[in-house]
């Protein structure tokens, strides 16, 4: 039973005490509502005030057992406060240090900074696939209990302050995310950031376009305005409806049948160096190759029958989600 339960079940247990006691002295004593409730009151807190009229035998034996159960509910209500004020801190406490300690195990994780509107979709979406690991940098204590309904892994501190990114884990992560309220905000977190860790991977919101420029210069590699790419996207379900649906389908994690992966390509792979008609790529996997990234950056869009799959490679399928998960185990074995 937790503290809150515990708490109202003995505030109604003594408030049937009182009551009982109240009855019973009306009943054996015939005294009116006012001196009954007094002598309940005084006789369960033993506080020795005196009776307020002369008792009877009966009276007495009913006033020793009012007592020897008032005063236990009375140390059993003591103890149920106690527990309630007590045991939920103890709680935050121990679950914080359950989360920090989660948190000093992180590496190759993201930081997200920011639980705004922005970042608790960006979270949601990231927390899909299971293997993925990311933490939470938000100050606005509000935000404290949706983050623990979302089960993010959180710290609530501002991220603008190197030492809760150090906290975070920056010199170990993969990357970071800044979508704080404001652009100046994103300019400063995006300095330090980058000044932490010079080879972390940093994207950024940028709610001006004159921001765009500052959040490079400050060390982002990469810049996202959500207003143009909302406006962007309406534009292409205009334009392009059936590209944009299958877009949709592809990226839907509902839909089992259709997914679009990028996978990188491991050094132990068994498929290096071998063309793709002689994979079996689409014989086993029933996959479709739309690109490969090459280790330089650049892009090699539908790759021909005899294009050779290198080790540093991202190769981005097509294809049911169980049989991208088979694909993957063969290039990262």
């Amino acid at each position: 039973m937790n503290s809150v339960k515990h708490l109202i079940l003995s505030l109604l247990l003594i408030l049937f005490i009182c009551i009982a006691g109240t009855a019973g002295y009306m009943m054996i004593e015939g005294w009116n509502l006012l001196d009954s409730i007094y002598m309940t009151v005084i006789t369960i807190a033993t506080v020795g005030y005196g009776e307020v009229h002369k008792v009877s035998n009966n009276g007495r034996i009913f006033t020793i057992i009012l007592i020897f159960s008032g005063v236990g509910f009375c140390l059993y209500i003591a103890g149920a406060l106690v527990q309630f004020m007590v045991e939920g801190r103890i709680r935050d406490i121990l679950g914080r240090r359950r989360l920090d300690k989660k948190i000093g195990g992180l590496k190759n994780h993201y930081i997200v900074c920011g639980y705004g509107r922005i970042g608790k979709i960006l979270c949601k979406n990231l927390m899909i696939k299971k293997d993925f690991d990311l933490i939470v940098i938000e100050n606005n204590k509000d935000l404290i209990p949706v983050m623990e309904e979302d089960g993010v892994l959180y710290l609530p501190a501002d991220a603008g302050d190197e030492e809760n990114l150090i906290k975070a884990g920056i010199k170990t992560a993969k990357g970071l995310v800044a979508v704080l309220a404001t652009d100046a905000d994103n300019v400063f977190l995006v300095l330090s950031a980058r000044q932490l860790n010079p080879d972390l991977y940093i994207t950024a919101r940028a709610s001006r376009n004159q921001a765009k420029s500052k959040l490079l210069a400050a060390g982002a590699n990469n810049v996202i305005s959500p207003y143009d790419i909302g406006a962007i996207s309406m534009a292409q379900r205009i334009l392009r409806p059936a590209v944009t649906s299958f877009l949709d389908l592809a990226f839907a994690e509902q839909r089992k049948d259709i997914k679009m992966e990028e996978i990188p390509v491991s050094a132990s792979s068994g498929i290096i160096n071998i063309m793709l008609k002689d994979s079996g790529i689409r014989q086993k996997y029933n996959l479709i190759i739309i690109a490969i990234k090459k280790q330089d950056g650049s892009m090699l869009f539908n790759p021909s029958f005899e294009t050779k799959i290198q080790a540093g490679d991202t190769v981005i399928a097509v294809g049911e989600d169980e049989n991208l998960q088979k694909f993957e185990k063969i290039l990262q074995p």
